[in-house]
This record gives C-alpha cells, structure tokens and sequence, in this order.
C-alpha cells in the first residue's frame, strides 16, 4: 500500500503528519516493514523527527549528451529533436547545456553518424536506513541543481515488497509533485484553513483528480469556530478524514525535533484513527 501526503503549498504539516503516521504504524505492526519515503529532495527533513540509522548511500545520475567533434557534421538534427534546448547546433558548433537535459536520448538516436556518446551527470544522493522496524529513504537534490524528478523516481524505486509505504511528497503541484504522488494508492492532501492554504488546495484537489487516485483531507491547526476549510470540502465535495488542532504545544515539540505521538500522547488516538481510515477507504 503507498500512501502519499501531499499538500498545495508548503508549510503545511506535510512531515509532521507523514511520520507520526509511519511511526504508528511501525507500533501496530500492521506489516513487517514499513517505509517512509522522503521525496521532498530539495529540502528533506523527515530525517531530524525520525533520526534514523544511516547504512547505505547511493549516487544518482542521468545519462547527458558528449559530442564527437571528428564525426558531428552539424547536420543539426539533434537540436532539432530537442525540446528543451539542451543541445544547439550553431554553425560549425555543437553547444550541450546539460543542466537543461531531460535524459531521453533522442539526440543520440537521431545522430546520423553516431556522434553523440552519453555520460553520466550526478543530480544528488539516496541515502537509506532504519529506526526500529522503519525502513528510512530519502534523497538529497545537489545544491543548484534543478531535476529533481529523476532523484524523487529513484527514491520511490528503490524500495520493494510487502511494506506499507508512506510518501513525504514535495509541495506544491508541479513535475516533483506528480512524479512523488503517481501509482500512489491514496493520497493524503494537508492543508490549513487559511484563504491561501484552501488556494493551493484547490490546485492540489484539481491534480490528483487528473490523475484519479484516490484521496481525501487532512486540516492541520484546525481552530474551533473556523469553519472555512469544512466549507470549502463541503463545496467541493471532499472529505476531510481528520484535523489537528492549532495547539502550540504541537509546534514546540516539532521545533525541538519530537514525534507528536511520543511528546503528545494524547494526540496517539487522532494518528490510529487516520491510519485505519486510510485503511477502510482502500
């Protein structure tokens, strides 16, 4: 089962609730294993709350275009076959700009001498490891690089069997996104009840309707009397699965690097019954 916990925008508890949910499950046991998979590779963090035994690191790359200048006869149909200008033939001058590659290898397919030849580009690093029965894997995007849909591939494929995983995905509805979420068995969108918080969700509800993978909210600092994010699923017709309450205690324990179920634990019950509603709904 792959849960996904995704949001419009950041800031919105994405971590918070993804491995307090890993954690509790890893407690009831409900599988041998369970993941927890942080595909926020610009910025993961769920390592600092999860603290996990680092045992294996791995680099990852995409192949990018290497030209032979003795056998290019600067037909220019590798720029022609480009969609991301990543490779231009400029008179007698093959120019590559491999930050813009998307690896499909088209340029070296079209390549009527079999001029161009492809290595290997570092984007960034999976690192993998264990807390207890947790299976720990994220990645960790180069500084300045700007593909990260790549690395997030790897780090959803470098993990198998019969596990319960749980998605930390990137904010925001974009490729990293969509690339975290996709094959995802439900996803799990946290908003806040704020009017740019229900903005993005909007955007985020529209995403995973275009991808028809089942899904519901969870509303994080929820404030008594505020009704505008029920409003607004209500109007939308989606359901909100369970809301965490605006408690300051929360957020101190999160800014201290604690589990919320372990610091809180009357907060515990609110976690087991997410999990088994993700349960039931699957």
């Amino acid at each position: 089962m792959i849960v996904s916990v995704a949001s419009g925008k950041g800031g919105t508890g994405k971590t918070l609730i993804s491995t307090n949910l890993v954690l509790i499950a890893s407690l009831l046991k409900k599988v041998g294993v369970t993941t927890y998979l942080d595909c926020d590779v610009e910025e993961p963090n769920g390592h600092l709350f999860l603290k996990p035994k680092i045992d294996a690191t791995m680099h990852v790359g995409v192949p990018v275009p290497v030209i032979d200048e003795d056998l290019c006869t600067h037909c220019g149909l590798c720029g022609d076959i480009c969609q991301y200008s990543a490779i231009v033939c400029v008179k007698d001058t093959v120019l590559t700009f491999s930050a813009l590659c998307h690896a499909c290898g088209g340029c070296a397919r079209v390549c009527p001498q079999q001029a161009i030849s492809e290595e290997m580009r570092t984007l960034g690093v999976i690192e993998k490891g264990w807390k207890n029965n947790i299976q720990f894997i994220h990645g960790i995007l180069n500084i300045g690089e700007a593909m990260s849909p790549p690395l997030i591939k790897a780090v959803r494929s470098s993990c198998s069997g019969n596990t319960l995983h749980i998605v930390d995905a990137p904010p925001g509805t974009s490729c990293p996104v969509i690339t975290a979420i996709k094959g995802s068995d439900f996803v799990l969108l946290v908003t806040e009840p704020t009017p740019f918080g229900l903005n993005d969700l909007s955007l985020a509800l529209d995403m995973v309707d275009e991808l028809g993978l089942p899904h519901a909210v969870l509303v994080n600092r929820a404030e008594a009397g505020n009704d505008i994010a029920r409003k607004f699923c209500r109007d939308r017709g989606v359901e909100i699965i369970a809301e965490i309450p605006d408690d300051r205690r929360i957020a101190e324990a999160y800014s201290r690097g604690e589990m919320i179920v372990e610091s809180l634990p009357e907060y515990k019950g609110i976690f087991i019954d997410l999990l088994k509603k993700i349960e039931e709904r699957l």
